[in-house]
């Protein structure tokens, strides 16, 4: 008999959303996918090799990528045009809200990847001190890239990094919130707005960031999260006439190809995989440089 005073409360199962243009839409298709833990890591999509469920996850769209797109565009010129040092402080803020929920994205790490609790943390606090790094480059990395030139004649030269503008992300598969932390920070921090696929068997990490970053200051647009089948949501983004650039690292080498030979087609920057890349190692400065351009300015010396 159940103890008098005592109630039998039924599960609260946690719902996740896509996040795009600043809110939580579901699939306009309506479709989800099985999310497993890391028993099932052998299977793509999860649930088919053994792993215990954890959720159903969002599977995104080619209309999904295409509004994410529009979101993304529509955001670039308000969050290029803050400036670095506010950029950084919106970053800065989003490590904040980060570490006070911390022990929910543990969780969600240790059942994606496979890690003991302590492991786990430790991946989430490496993840909060990379994106404090990230953002405290927001307002430095000009002065590193950019500068004066010397030239010939009555005329100041200078050179000045600006946003190459919509950046699709593929998320590393093998990393489900540090690596995703690592390519998508530097992004942003840059202001360039992002369109993120979410690792197709752990996508649940990188959808509570989504959640993080509605209750940041970071504009909506400015960050597009999907989770879904990455070579079904990838194709359209490659071949997408507003994306400016494309982050392949979540990529097969097969897929790999077959998204640069798309994204060609409007001359976007690409940023090829990289094999057996540690997520651990100190970054340095090449993903924020892969998504600037420079611009230079011609100005007569007044006499």
């Amino acid at each position: 008999m159940k103890a008098p005073g005592t109630t039998t409360r039924l599960s609260v199962q946690k719902t996740y959303k896509l996040y795009v243009g600043g809110k939580f839409p579901r699939s306009e298709s309506g479709r989800v996918y099985e999310v497993t833990d890391s028993r099932g890591a052998k299977g793509s999509g999860g649930g088919q090799d053994g792993g215990a469920w954890l959720a159903n996850a969002p599977l995104a769209s080619r209309k999904d990528a295409r509004d994410a797109v529009v979101a993304a565009r529509k955001a670039v010129a308000g969050w290029s045009g803050a400036t670095a040092y506010n950029r950084g402080q919106v970053l800065y803020r989003v490590a904040e809200m980060l570490e006070g929920r911390r022990e929910q994205f543990a969780r969600e790490v240790a059942d994606a990847e496979g890690l003991s609790k302590a492991k786990s943390a430790a991946v989430v606090d490496a993840a909060v001190d990379r994106w404090v790094w990230y953002a405290g480059w927001t307002d430095k990395i000009a002065q590193v890239v950019g500068g004066a030139n010397p030239v010939a004649g009555p005329y100041f030269n200078l050179s000045t990094p600006e946003p190459t503008g919509v950046v699709a992300v593929l998320a590393p598969q093998d990393s489900s919130f540090l690596g995703l932390v690592s390519v998508l920070a530097p992004v942003i921090a840059t202001g360039n707005t992002a369109v993120v696929v979410a690792a197709e068997r752990a996508p649940l990490p990188a959808l509570s960031l989504g959640e993080v970053l509605a209750t940041s200051d970071v504009p909506g647009g400015v960050v597009n999260l999907l989770s879904g089948r990455t070579a079904e949501i990838a194709t359209p983004l490659a071949a997408h006439q507003d994306v400016n650039g494309i982050d392949l690292t979540g990529a097969g080498p097969e897929l790999a190809a077959e998204l640069e030979a798309a994204a060609a087609d409007n001359l976007k920057r690409v940023r090829r995989p990289a094999l057996g890349e540690d997520w651990t190692a100190d970054p340095g400065t090449s993903r924020l440089t892969a998504w600037l351009e420079t611009k230079t300015v011609w100005h007569p010396i007044g006499v």
